[in-house]
């Protein structure tokens, strides 16, 4: 079958021809109709440590539409010919850009009825999102929040999560060229952050208060300007690396709170915790159908995604981007 395999030996990514895999106990093989790409796909060189014995073979892909063709023992709640969405295991081999994938039962959802590119999109960066900003951030009870990456696939469906939970000042941060695009999704204020001090601007924005909650979807030192534009007793969420609450201003005597976000421990750390992940997906798929969170989508061919991982590699990439088989 055709696949996107990514070779640990020299982190490159690229179309191969490999042998269709076979699900196990517990898993179901999945005949892929859409693969959504995320940044975790194409930063593996940065987390490949994690699993032992990765060979050339290794083919990712996390967020997968499709249709079960074949099931493992055990499997119960599932039959063949059924349509599923889900967000797959990271540190399993046999992801969604591929024409056949295996995922884990009781990670599955039925697929809702809408296009299988959109319904593609969603995971990772939406389930994400709905996590982070309503299980940690409670922001049905916000007034304002700073998103970074607005422009971004997390960013995107945060700005319209804040806008449909009634945040009043949504800011983000973005470059000049996506200015609008932000706009149209729902944030009031945006700050270009290639041209101007992201904690100033912010300042200015809140009558030197700060926003009550941020959330950082872009790493490096986002979170060091998110942290610094709290208010008292702000929090906030990071999604890419570690809190070093040590590298913000006065973070103990602001009192400020801080919260981590791995989509993905969801799936390895029991019940309760695979519970709360496929809960973020049920209800992000009822604001998608009610038309309440809008999916842009770019749609790609398989023989596009070693160069779009790559441009996403670099954050040369908006909104979200789907192959589509």
């Amino acid at each position: 079958m055709r696949a996107i395999t990514y070779n640990p030996n020299n982190k490159k990514f690229s179309l191969s021809t490999v042998k269709q895999p076979t699900p196990a106990e517990n898993q179901v093989l999945v005949k892929v109709t859409a693969c959504g790409l995320n940044p975790v796909d194409a930063k593996i060189s940065q987390w490949q440590h994690m699993v032992p014995n990765m060979d050339d073979s290794w083919v990712a892909g996390l967020d997968v539409v499709g249709e079960i063709v074949q099931l493992g023992q055990g499997v119960k709640g599932w039959q063949i010919g059924d349509k599923v969405i889900c967000h797959g295991d990271m540190l399993k081999p046999h992801g969604g850009l591929a024409e056949y994938c295996i995922q884990d039962a009781k990670h599955l959802l039925p697929d809702p009825v809408i296009d299988d590119a959109l319904a593609a999109a969603i995971p990772c960066a939406g389930w994400t999102a709905w996590r982070a900003l309503v299980d940690k951030l409670d922001i049905g009870d916000r007034k304002s929040i700073l998103i970074t990456g607005g422009s971004g696939g997390v960013g995107s469906f945060a700005i319209q999560i804040a806008k449909f939970f009634g945040v009043k000042q949504i800011i983000t941060t973005c470059s000049a060229q996506n200015t609008e695009y932000v706009s149209k999704l729902g944030a009031t204020d945006i700050i270009d952050y290639k041209q101007q001090n992201i904690v100033d601007e912010v300042m200015k924005l809140t009558s030197g208060q700060g926003v009550e909650v941020g959330l950082d979807t872009v790493g490096g030192d986002n979170d060091i300007y998110v942290a610094n534009s709290l208010s008292f007793e702000g929090e906030m969420v990071e999604l890419v690396q570690t809190i070093r609450p040590e590298a913000y201003q006065d973070s103990f005597l602001r009192g400020l709170s801080f919260h981590q976000l791995s989509l993905g421990s969801g799936l390895r750390n029991g019940f309760d915790a695979l519970t709360k992940t496929l809960r973020a997906g049920k209800a992000m798929t009822r604001c998608v159908l009610a038309g309440d969170i809008a999916v842009p989508v770019n749609t790609i061919s398989l023989e596009q995604v070693p160069e779009t991982l790559e441009n996403m590699l670099n954050q040369r990439t908006v909104g979200k981007i789907v192959a589509v088989l």
